[in-house]
Order: structure tokens, then sequence, then C-alpha cells
């Protein structure tokens, strides 16, 4: 499957084999605007040790009929080109080695993820556009990732790539399996995700981290199934006190991988590791959990999570009495809901999450991004007179109408009204539960304002009910230490770790008002 700045844009249909000669990429395919191409054959001949023999291709190219025939004889690359009613004909000068490539359709990188199956970092690997002219690719580092589909755990090698022509360059990401086939390929620059459909699947999650006693569970929700993990001490048979983990808005998985951050993943570990056992879930509809994310609302995510509170109270490694929810963004919108409703619930964390109505939340992140941007003054006002719009669109049904299709999407979507409407004001005071505040105060997405908002609506509580705020001194929104805070600095964050002040802060709480040892 072929993405372009997320949007599925082609499919292409792969099959390698080994042949008397060596090997054989074949393959069909389309990819629809901006490329418009139909591959009706493409066919890439190697040797046993990946030296190119041949290449060739009969296709469509907006609406014109395209045919390459290329033949490689020691450093000679000779083509018969045809399109539409002309054939002419080139000869290039390559490495005998070279990986051949088309200028689209990605079959052909077949040959590149064999190769760096056995490339080491720093080498290169020589490559030719056919019949354009050649380049080279630099190997980068490479690491293993774990990626699991719904029939099975794969290995993934993830190699880095330079991508050298002429005058420019681009970097790239290559995924091969175990057997050095095609994973997936990315070039962040042009927007560009190349998948194999079992990894692409809404099943398939890539498994960013995990303890050797985890255990894959599946928690029985209204009319579906969710999946997920549940994290158990290393010592101990238990019955253990427990915590249930919401992750913030978006698509996330149980592990909440974020610019290679696994958020709730890293914090299960250092729960159990204290002495709790951890359920962490995929949302609904998200990787291997059923149910459909579209017209989900916050009220919805909460009853999933007390699903997840039904299910640890039936376990019998789990003392019923003891279980707390740890919320992260939104997820804690979502425990504070759940903490209201269900009275098997003794305790509620809440990481970086809004102190204020989602509406306002919306309107802050605007202005702030707005202070970061070279835009005159007018044009700030504007765009937040348009968002103020588009709030109140979204929360009263009314004025559709003036906006464009994209923006109605975003407007009608029963996600973003249910956290336009969220008041954690009237959240806050429906909760009896202790409550712990946690927030970076680096964090340029949630405000560390929001912190003391919460703090104050949970000590006004009446009749005084507890409540503790911890604010972690150089954390982003992630929980990471950073040195801006800022979204675009997320990638580039040398530590991909969940800050230990912020896990410390969160155990050590949880310890004392659960009364654990």
């Amino acid at each position: 499957m072929i993405f372009l700045r997320g949007n599925a844009i082609g499919l292409e249909q792969i099959a390698v084999s080994r042949t008397p000669e060596g090997w054989s990429i074949l393959s069909t395919g389309r990819l629809a605007q901006p490329f418009d191409l139909v591959a009706r054959k493409l066919e890439v001949r190697y040797t046993a040790d990946w030296k190119p023999i041949a290449y060739s291709i009969d296709s469509t190219l907006r609406g014109q009929f395209q045919r390459v025939i290329t033949t490689v004889e020691g450093t000679t690359a000779t083509s018969e080109i045809t399109a539409g009613m002309e054939t002419t004909r080139k000869a290039d000068t390559i490495d005998p080695a070279s990986v051949l490539l088309p200028n689209a359709l990605y079959s052909p990188y077949e040959a590149l993820a064999a190769q760096l199956r056995t490339a080491t970092s720093g080498s290169t690997l020589p490559a030719y556009v056919v019949p354009l002219g050649s380049m080279q690719f630099k190997v980068g580092d490479s690491t293993t990732e774990q990626i699991q589909t719904s029939a099975r755990l794969i290995t993934a090698k993830r190699t880095r790539v330079t991508v050298m022509a002429s005058n420019s360059s681009n970097e790239m990401n290559v995924w091969a399996d175990e057997t050095g086939r095609l994973l997936r390929l990315t070039i962040p620059e042009q927007g560009l995700d190349v998948a194999r459909t079992d990894i692409a699947s809404v099943s398939a999650r890539q498994v960013a981290i995990s303890r050797p006693n985890d255990e894959p569970v599946r928690i029985l929700a209204n009319g579906f199934s969710l999946t997920g993990t549940v994290s158990k001490p290393v010592a101990g048979k238990g019955p253990f006190p427990a915590v249930v983990l919401a992750g913030d808005s978006g698509p996330m998985d149980r592990d909440e991988l974020v610019a290679g951050i696994p958020i709730l993943g890293q914090l299960a570990g250092a729960l159990a590791d204290a002495g709790f056992l951890v359920v962490r879930y995929d949302k609904r509809g998200i990787g291997q959990s059923g149910g459909r994310p579209e017209g989900v609302t916050l009220v919805d995510y909460s009853e999933d999570q007390r699903a997840a509170v039904k299910f640890l109270t039936s376990r019998k490694d789990v003392d019923g009495k003891r279980i707390a929810l740890v919320g992260h963004g939104e997820g804690g919108l979502v425990s504070l809901t759940t903490a209201a409703a269900e009275k098997r619930v003794v305790a509620v964390v809440l990481l970086a999450t809004p102190g204020v109505s989602g509406s306002d939340l919306v309107l802050q992140q605007q202005e702030h991004a707005l202070a970061r941007m070279n835009v005159t003054e007018n044009e700030k006002q504007a765009r937040i007179a348009m968002q103020k719009r588009i709030n109140e669109a979204a929360l009263s049904g009314k004025g559709l109408d003036q906006f464009t299709p994209d923006v109605r999407r975003q407007v009608e979507s029963p996600e973003f009204q249910s956290l336009l409407a969220a008041d954690p004001g009237k959240l806050v005071a429906r909760v009896r539960q202790p409550i712990l505040v946690v927030q970076g105060e680096l964090d340029a997405l949630i405000a560390p304002s929001n912190a003391d908002r919460l703090a104050a609506l949970a000590q006004a509580r009446k009749p005084p009910l507890a409540a503790s705020v911890v604010k972690v001194p150089g954390v982003n929104h992630l929980l990471a230490m950073a040195v801006t805070g800022e979204a675009d600095e997320y990638e580039k964050l040398p530590v991909k770790q969940v800050s230990p002040g912020v896990s410390s802060a969160v155990v050590d709480w949880l310890k004392k008002t659960l009364l654990v040892p």
C-alpha cells in the first residue's frame, strides 16, 4: 500500500522468487494523482548475488502508453524507451552492482531491502534509476523492531538510508523482515510511506516495549473486545494493587508510541517494577482492539476504561479494593469521567491533562502556535476568530455550511465535539477519589497553568478531599526531558524515555495512597 501525506494513493502486488539465473521481482500496480500511473507489468531480474540483469515495465502514465526495456552487460545499461508512438534508445555507464529502480513504483526496492540485510553502517550501495541516471545509497544505523500482526510477530530490521543523487540528498527508512523482504519504506521529506499490507492493517502494531512476564489479554467491552497487555510485578503472587492506563487523543495503541517514546509502555514498566499490576489496551478500533473509532466520544472511551476496571476485578491476582486510574492528556479527562461513575476506583492520576474546557484549550493552543509564526497581528486575530466560529459550530451544530469540507469533517467529529464540550471543572467536582496532577513545566501543548487549575479544582471539592500537584522541570507533553517543549522537537529528542521525575512522582503517590509497602 502506498501513502502520500497520509492518504492512500496506490497499491502494488509484488512477487519475489528464485529463478535459475538468480532473482526475479515481478509486480503490477496503480498510483493515483499526482502520479496517475498504471503498471501492467514491471519485472527486474538479478543474479543470485544481486547483480542486475534486466529491467522492463509496461505502463500508462497520465493516459500515455510507456514501455522501458533495459539490459545490463557489465558496466553498460542499454534502454529502449517507448512513449506513445515514439521509441528512443539510451546507453548509460553504471556500477555493475547497481540496484535498478523506476522513477515511481516501489517493488524494485525489494532488491535494496535484501542487500541491506548484510550491509554495514557507513557503506554505500549503487543504484540506477532507469533510464535517468545513477545515484548511491549511503547505509546508516539499523535498529530491530517487533511488529505484531494478526498472524504473527515480525522481527523487523529498520535501516536509515541517505539517497545521494548528483545535486541533492534525501533521508529514507527501510524496514525488512527476517528473510530480507521489504516491509516498509518511508521518505519523510516527501511525505511518502509504502507498507506491506500485513503491517499496514489496523490490526498491526509495533511492539515498542515489553517485559518478560507481560500477558496479552482481551477485555470484553460493549459488543467487542479490547486487546491489551497486563504487566505484573516480577516478585510475589498477589493479589496486587492495580492500575488502568489511558492514553492521549488520536489513534493510540496500548503503548501510546509517539516520536519513538512508548509513553504508556514505559509507565507500565515503572509501575510493575514498583509492585502494581498494570493493564493498558489499544483504543477501540485501533491496533488489535475491536469496535469502530468513528462516532466515539469521551464518554465512550470512559465506558471502555470501565470495562478494563471490571476485567481487573475478575482476576485473582488483583486486589479489587485497590484499583487506580492513570490518564495522559485526553486520557486524564476520560479517567475523571470513569472515576465519577466507578466506585471500584480509589485514586486518579492526571498526566498533562487539560484544566480548562476543550473549547478554551483549542484557543490556547492556537494562540501559542500563532505567537511562534511570522504573521501580522491582524492575521492572528482573524485566525483566532475563525477558530472561535469553528468551536461554536461544533458545539451548536449550526453554521456548518460556512466551512470547507475538510473543516466540516473535523467539526462534525463526535470526538472533537465531546472534547470541546469537556469541562474539567464539572468533571473534577463529581470525583470523590484522591487526585494527583503531574505536569511537565515545558509542556507546550497543555500549558502548565492547566495543572494549577486542576489542582485548585481538586482541592476545592466539598467536603475536602486529597489532592496533590507535581510539576516536573524540563519535561514536555510526552513526559520526556526536552529543551523547548515544542512539538517540532519531539522527533529530535536524544533520550526516548519518560522522565524518571514523572514516573517516580506517580509511583510514590500511588504507593502512599493505595498503602503499598
